[in-house]
């Protein structure tokens, strides 16, 4: 949709895997031959860095082993069948390494979560990212992988991701875009319900009828938080709404406990971007799609008790209505 181009672009990094271990062709390996275990916190490569993980099963499949793994991090809300080249040993050399890409990748370690996140730009609300420099991080991301020899298998993560909005919604979003860059209106904050208060919701909702608290929804919403407070700044935001946000967010404040379903639904535009260079298996990707569109249908259904009818005058619109006035 056109009227979302205004929101900053995003690229994001390109998958390695030069673990220190592979997988040997030919013959079937035998039970024995089996590097990591189930049960075994090993360090796993996920896009262009390493995170902690947990091998849950391990497993022989077409003729090499497979190990699903359960990342041990908030921001990857997802497990996933990998293979050898993919994990390293939990070993106080290859934490070495992953440091050193973190450092390398601008990421910090939040000392509080114990997850990984992205360093900001000094002034992140304003950062934006000309097409042509996506472009550009882009190729040269597919030439290094060709260079480090990525496997066919993992071709999967150049496969686009697609997540289909309702109709309704799309109509939210063209309405959303309008009053805050034709109207000059912004979204009073804070916003009730919030984004966390949606998110309580649906997992009451699912909760209720499923007859039980699943473990995926928890873990895909706590992914969802994340992509949100991180992207809001650098890609959810429409120019007018920077200096808003600025006044809102401040300290440790969350966006996610101050901003609504407005905001929230502008995450998932961009969602197929975010998530376009991720290795996910294409099981696990369905099966995450699926979750999406239910959560959207839920947001639907609720569209009347979650989204603003109108929304506030800006304080540029103000003041140029209050000089016209004198």
């Amino acid at each position: 949709m056109s009227k979302e181009a205004e929101m900053g672009s995003s690229s994001k990094g390109e998958s390695g895997s030069d673990g220190d271990n592979s997988s040997g062709g030919g013959n079937p390996p035998n039970s024995a031959s089996t590097v990591f275990s189930e049960g075994e916190k090993v360090l796993a490569f996920h896009g262009p860095r390493i995170y902690e993980a947990k091998v849950q099963k391990a497993e022989v499949r077409k003729n090499e082993w497979r190990y699903f793994v359960h990342y041990l991090v908030s921001s990857l809300f997802w497990d996933e069948w990998v293979g050898p080249e993919r994990l390293m040993k939990y070993t106080e050399e290859n934490i070495l390494k992953q440091q050193v890409l973190d450092k390398k990748q601008g990421v910090d370690k939040n000392p509080k979560s114990g997850r990984m996140i992205q360093s900001k730009p000094k002034s992140i609300t304003d950062a934006k990212v000309d097409k042509e420099d996506v472009k550009s991080t882009v190729t040269k991301g597919k030439k290094r992988k060709s260079e480090a020899g990525v496997e066919k298998d993992n071709e999967s993560v150049e496969k686009p991701v697609k997540i289909q909005i309702p109709s309704a919604l799309r109509k939210q979003l063209v309405d959303d875009w309008e009053f805050v860059t034709q109207r000059d209106k912004l979204v009073k904050l804070p916003r009730s319900p919030s984004v966390d208060d949606i998110f309580t919701n649906y997992l009451e909702y699912r909760s209720k009828k499923d007859g039980m608290m699943t473990d995926l929804i928890g873990e895909i919403l706590k992914g969802l938080r994340c992509y949100f407070d991180i992207a809001l700044p650098v890609m959810l935001l429409y120019k007018k709404e920077r200096q808003q946000y600025r006044e809102a967010v401040v300290d440790d404040i969350s966006p996610s406990t101050i901003y609504g379903a407005e905001h929230l639904l502008r995450l998932f535009v961009k969602l197929p971007e975010l998530l376009a260079h991720v290795n996910i298996e294409e099981e696990t990707l369905t099966r995450l799609q699926q979750k999406l569109l239910d959560f959207l249908k839920f947001l639907q259904k609720n569209q009347s008790t979650f989204f603003l009818s109108a929304y506030e005058g800006s304080k540029a619109s103000e003041g140029k209505g209050k000089r016209k006035d004198e």
